[in-house]
Formats: C-alpha cells, sequence, structure tokens
C-alpha cells in the first residue's frame, strides 16, 4: 500500500515546477508531458471528433498548443482559438510546433463537439472578462463536452471558486501531480468534474494536506487481537437526550459498537430510560440525574459522545463541563455545540487535543463565527478552528474536512449525497467516538470515520436512511482488512 496523497497549494506546485527544473527536467519537457498526459486522457474517453481548443497566453496555454498537435495527430478535428499571443518562452515553443491555423477567441463553442479549456491556470488573480467571459457562460449548458487543463479557466486554485462572475464548467479535468485545492473543495469540485490526476515527474514537496483515503489512516485502525475482550477494545459512552429526542444517541450508540467499540452505554436521563430500554440489545444502559451522575458514570471511559439531539439547554452546558472533567475524550456535536454560542471560549478552555469537534456550517458558524468567510478557503477555515480549539474540527459538507491543532489536514473525496438524511451525522459521531475508545488517534479516527461513513452512504445508494449505516460498517471494514493485508477489497 502506497502512503498518503498530498493535496498541494499553487505555490506547492510551482515549487515543485522549479524543483524538477532545478535538476534537470526542462520547462519544455514538463509542458509536452502535461499536454500529452491531457491528450491520453480525452483519447480514452472521446472519439475522434469536431475539437475546439482555447489557449491562453501563459503556460496553461502552451499545454493546451501541445493538446492541440497530439489531438491533431490522433485524427481529432482541432481548431485553435488563442486570448492573444504567448508571453512564456515555454508557451511560445508550444505555439510553434503546433503549426497550425490560430484564431482569436470568438465567445461561443461553434459546431465543435469537444472543447478543450487551457486559457488561464491555477493561479489566476483576476477575473474572466470578454470572450473568455462569455464562453464560460456558454460551458455551462454542456459541461459534459468540456475538458478542463489543470483546473477550469476562470477558478482559483487555492480559493476553490470563481476569481470573478464565472468560470468554466468541465465534465473532465486533467490535472498534473497532485490535486490542489479547486479540484476538493466547493463549488471548485463541482466545476471541475471528474478529475484525472496525470504522473508528469515532479517530486513531493513537503505538505500537511491530504487526501482522506485508507493511506492515510489505515495502519492505525484498530483490530482485536486475539487476547481481546470486550474491556480491552474500549469503552465508549453516548449521552441520550430526553425522552421524545432518543433517537439519535441510540444512533450513534448503535454505530460505535458497530465500527469496533467493546462496550457502549448509552447513559440517559431518568425520564428517558424506558424509551431507550424498548429499543437497545447490545448497548448497554446506564440512568443518570445530575451532571455530577454523569461524570461519575463517565469516569472509566476512553471516549463520550455528547450532543445528538441533547437539546440546546442549561443542562446540556452543564453536561459538556462535566464530561470534560473526566479522562474521556470527547466527541461534540450538534446541540453540544450550539450551547456555546454565545461565548465560544468557555468551549475552547475546556477542550484538549484528543477533543473533536464535528460541526456542519450552520453549527460552525456559531461556535467560530465569520470564519467560513474570512478564511482563504474551507481548509484554512478548517485549520485555524483546530489551532483556537485546540481540539481536532471537522466540517462536515460535500467536501467534508478534517483539521487538526497541529496543522494536519485532510480533505475528503468519496463523498456520497446519500448521506444527506437526518441522523447521519449522529451515526458519524458514533463511529469517532469508537474509533477515539479504541485507541485510535482523535484525528486520524476521525478521518478513518469520515471515510468509512461515506463509503457505508455509497454502498447502500438511494433510500438509505440514518438507521442502515450501522449495519453497513461490518461491510466497510472487512474490505479495509484485505486492504491492509495486501489484497483486494
Amino acid at each position: 500500500m502506497e502512503g498518503p496523497v498530498s493535496i498541494l497549494t499553487v505555490a506547492e506546485m510551482a515549487a515543485a515546477d522549479r524543483a524538477a527544473i532545478e535538476a534537470g527536467t526542462t520547462g519544455l519537457t514538463l509542458m509536452e508531458r502535461a499536454g500529452g498526459a491531457v491528450a491520453d486522457a480525452i483519447c480514452t474517453r472521446f472519439k475522434p471528433c469536431r475539437t475546439l481548443v482555447l489557449a491562453g497566453p501563459g503556460n496553461n496555454g502552451g499545454d493546451a498548443y501541445v493538446v492541440a498537435r497530439r489531438l491533431g495527430e490522433r485524427g481529432f478535428a482541432v481548431r485553435l482559438e488563442a486570448a492573444g499571443p504567448p508571453r512564456t518562452e515555454d508557451a511560445k515553443a508550444m505555439a510553434a510546433a503546433w503549426g497550425g491555423e490560430t484564431r482569436p477567441l470568438r465567445g461561443g463553442f461553434g459546431d465543435a463537439e469537444l472543447v478543450v479549456v487551457g486559457l488561464f491556470g491555477a493561479g489566476l488573480d483576476r477575473p474572466l472578462t470578454g470572450e473568455a467571459l462569455r464562453l464560460a457562460w456558454a460551458s455551462e449548458r454542456t459541461p459534459e463536452r468540456v475538458v478542463a487543463i489543470d483546473l477550469p479557466s476562470g477558478l482559483s486554485g487555492d480559493a476553490a471558486r470563481p476569481v470573478g462572475e464565472a468560470a468554466f464548467h468541465a465534465g473532465l479535468t486533467v490535472t498534473f501531480h497532485r490535486r490542489k485545492a479547486a479540484h476538493v473543495l466547493q463549488p471548485g469540485r463541482d466545476l471541475c468534474g471528474e478529475v484525472v490526476v496525470a504522473d508528469i515527474g515532479l517530486g513531493e514537496p513537503r505538505t500537511q494536506l491530504f487526501e482522506n483515503t485508507p493511506e492515510l489512516w489505515l495502519r492505525k485502525l484498530p483490530w482485536p487481537r486475539n487476547v481481546a475482550h470486550k474491556h480491552s477494545r474500549g469503552r465508549l459512552i453516548v449521552v441520550s437526550g430526553e425522552a421524545w429526542r432518543t433517537g439519535a444517541a441510540r444512533l450513534a450508540a448503535r454505530a460505535g459498537l458497530r465500527i469496533g467499540a467493546g462496550l457502549v452505554t448509552l447513559l440517559s436521563p431518568l425520564d428517558a430510560l424506558a424509551v431507550n430500554a424498548a429499543h437497545l440489545e447490545a448497548v448497554m444502559l446506564a440512568p443518570f440525574e445530575t451532571d455530577q451522575e454523569l461524570a461519575q458514570a463517565a469516569e472509566a471511559a476512553e471516549a463520550a459522545v455528547i450532543g445528538p439531539a441533547a437539546g440546546v439547554t442549561d443542562d446540556t452546558l452543564a453536561n459538556v463541563l462535566a464530561l470534560a472533567r473526566t479522562g474521556a475524550a470527547l466527541i461534540i456535536d450538534a446541540d453540544a455545540l450550539t450551547v456555546f454560542r454565545d461565548d465560544p471560549r468557555e468551549l475552547f478552555d475546556l477542550l484538549d487535543r484528543d477533543d473533536v469537534l464535528t460541526p456542519h456550517p450552520g453549527e460552525f458558524e456559531r461556535v467560530f463565527p465569520g470564519l467560513l468567510k474570512s478564511a482563504a478557503n474551507k481548509v484554512e477555515a478548517a485549520r485555524e478552528a483546530a489551532n483556537r480549539a485546540g481540539a481536532v474540527v471537522l466540517i462536515k459538507g460535500a467536501d467534508t474536512v478534517i483539521a487538526a491543532p497541529d496543522g494536519r489536514a485532510a480533505v475528503n473525496l468519496n463523498g456520497a449525497p446519500w448521506l444527506a438524511t437526518a441522523g447521519s451525522g449522529d451515526v458519524l459521531a458514533g463511529f469517532i467516538g469508537g474509533l477515539v475508545a479504541q485507541g485510535m488517534d482523535s484525528f486520524e479516527a476521525a478521518c478513518a470515520a469520515v471515510w468509512i461513513h461515506a463509503a457505508c452512504g455509497a454502498d447502500f445508494g438511494p433510500g438509505l436512511i440514518a438507521e442502515d449505516l450501522p449495519d453497513l460498517a461490518p461491510k466497510a471494514l472487512a474490505a479495509l482488512l484485505m486492504l491492509r493485508q495486501g489484497g483486494r477489497p
């Protein structure tokens, strides 16, 4: 199994290019490899057809000239339009090597069956205007026939959003060496369509941002040994809401048990005992009446989940404060986050680096007001939040981001739209709690739980409800065990 796959900033990618050139690989060679990779990706997906190639003045345009030449050699009827003459030496050389006719941008696709866009690269810092902007608007109607070189022109590589009014919409984006933020964060991720990462022979710069794949955490995923018993596999507690708000906590508790925690206890207010008892089997049940009793019951646990349907009440606030006095790692979700909206510092002061916060964007705004808007992108918002809180922060969404106080961050790529259903987040909190209870590092546990959660959603597909998710975990875990042992899931 290979190691974790990094995600690069625009500056880190530029540094990788420079390092390769300084080591003896010419810029022309890298450009030829990049354009060739785009042409190869196109030829595996499209038959020869009428093709419009759009070339900009920089090195992204240089790649486009290579693509035009390579596709022409393979039988595509290529028309090339340029946004002015090439400005870099490498792009000038590739424009000369193209040899075909070059026309100015016309603002429309005409009769083209395929459009290859290489107008501006990831470092674009000004909005599209004129004919380029009109072409970007045109791409919204038929993105399936648009191929972007590196990333859709008009999209900021780091901010992952259009620089101005619009960016191109692509059905296929071919990028080089590693994904950038624009390929993994919304809305850039949707603008890119399918993303192919081509190897053009660059080295690996040092970074702390990774794709959330099993390579990042699989070796740390806990598996029971032959001498294991339920106490050695970790003890997790989950705090229930009141009698009419108990389902969310039960979902989290079952998820923690399914993902491997040896002993899971649902701690229940007295008025909810009968309701919970009627629905529980392997999950244990214990009562508590005060926050002191809750803390006492949690004292032996390795991890505690609080927040799912807990209620935005003074009792929930007192319960979080009580759990923070125990040795358990806290997974704080939903209502247990919202109760701190008037004084987030009170929350941060009681956390440590083993704790995990799991907000969706609305909850994130309550605890970290303005940060999502002011940060460069969602990754930087999560990193800053983790730094402020001194804990792992997970911002849920189609582009879930996980960040640790030490700067590590990961973006999840296997998300499934079927997870957009009530209770799905409660199951995720339980998965995280179950892994942390087994001794897994909280950042890696959160990453693993997010990936497994998404894999379960994708496996079930249409019709998924949250109750299905815990029972899908064994199949995902079995595939991961096979992968760890050197097989294929």
